[in-house]
């Protein structure tokens, strides 16, 4: 009777589909552990990503299926995430093993507040509770390990550079093997030389992502370290100023040449609230952003205010997603990581599987 009722579970459950991989449930591999006792049935459903905006909709999707079969129903959901892997979609980025998706973190020009973006992402996807580094590629300008508070000299261990870590994220950047206050100096070679290293020579464990906080701009610097990476896609960061169009659009450019998806849009810096009256003010416009997204077909993935909080815990060593979720400076950092990794679980998804060999 029970393997019956089960059968007929997994029957019903065929019709409810996954937004992010475009598959029913069943056939996707994301129910689990399904019993039945009595008229109580108890299963575990697997997400595609962390605090997926879809889980609401197939929760919704697997009461109702469940609830028109012809016996009377008590249904006990549990839930889970697992990130599916991506070995890139760029030409000449090698795997790095252990890492499922490679994130870049990027802007159409400096001072946008990209390695702020970054640091904050990887925290929060952190605090998500999947496996998260952060490379450093602003090898003119490491930010990172200020960022995060992490000091020290990388050793090597088993022919592989061991890094660092900040809250949990294991931390690699150019800022650990200089002095500070140091002017790197170098050309071409030399950089695409150390840029290897970092992404190759680092022995980063099993992660589900690896945030890349790349140079700014569309240089020789941020296309190099674009090409050394498999990327799984792109995030693109800018201010609100009608400008910022000519940024998105040259950023999504460089990563359609690499034929690297961009994930979508953040728009920082966006507003200002006033703290004694709560007045909002738009000191940089707004809007420039989500209407480049929208004019260029990328997903816009929320704004980021304006916010001296942000600036403080920077400069302390302690990003503002460090705090949790629920803390309202730190929730749009969420919100942004959970469009993040839903985009990345579609794009893996619809990526055709590579050919057996024969």
């Amino acid at each position: 009777m029970a393997d019956e009722r089960i059968e007929q579970v997994t029957e019903a459950l065929k019709h409810v589909v996954d937004p992010d991989r475009q598959r029913d449930v069943v056939g996707a591999k994301m129910v689990r552990d399904i019993s039945v006792d009595g008229n109580t049935i108890s299963l575990t459903v697997a997400l595609s990503s962390p605090e997926s905006p879809h889980r609401a909709q197939i929760e919704q999707g697997i009461r109702t299926a469940l609830g028109n079969l012809d016996w009377p129903t008590d249904i006990e959901l549990s839930w889970t995430a697992e990130v599916s892997a991506n070995t890139g979609f760029g030409q000449e980025g090698q795997t790095i093993p252990g890492v499922k998706n490679t994130i870049a973190i990027a802007s159409g020009k400096g001072g946008v507040g990209k390695s702020t973006v970054a640091a904050n992402l990887a925290v929060a996807l952190r605090e998500l509770g999947t496996k998260v580094g952060l490379l450093d590629g602003d090898i003119y300008g490491p930010n990172i390990p200020g960022m995060l508070g992490v000091n020290g000299r990388p050793v090597l261990e088993n022919d592989k550079i061991q890094p660092l870590a900040g809250f949990g994220v294991p931390v690699m950047s150019m800022g650990f093997l200089t002095d500070p206050g140091q002017a790197i100096i170098w050309r071409g070679p030399m950089i695409a030389q150390a840029l290897r290293q970092l992404v190759h020579d680092v022995a980063w464990g099993e992660l589900d992502y690896l945030v890349v906080d790349l140079p700014p701009g569309t240089g020789d610097a941020p296309l190099s370290l674009s090409q050394l990476l498999p990327l799984s896609g792109a995030v693109i960061v800018s201010t609100p100023q009608d400008v910022a169009l000519q940024d998105v659009r040259r950023g999504i450019a460089m990563f359609e040449t690499l034929r690297v998806p961009v994930l979508g849009v953040i728009e920082n810096m966006s507003y200002f609230v006033s703290p004694d009256t709560g007045a909002r003010f738009e000191i940089f416009d707004h809007g420039g952003a989500k209407r480049a997204a929208e004019e260029l077909g990328v997903p816009f993935l929320g704004e980021i205010p304006l916010d001296p909080e942000i600036r403080i815990a920077a400069d302390n060593g302690r990003p503002v997603t460090s705090r949790g979720k629920d803390d309202p400076v730190a929730r749009p950092y969420y919100e942004a990581a959970s469009l993040i990794g839903s985009e990345v679980a579609r794009l893996n998804a619809a990526k055709p599987d590579p050919l057996p060999v024969l």
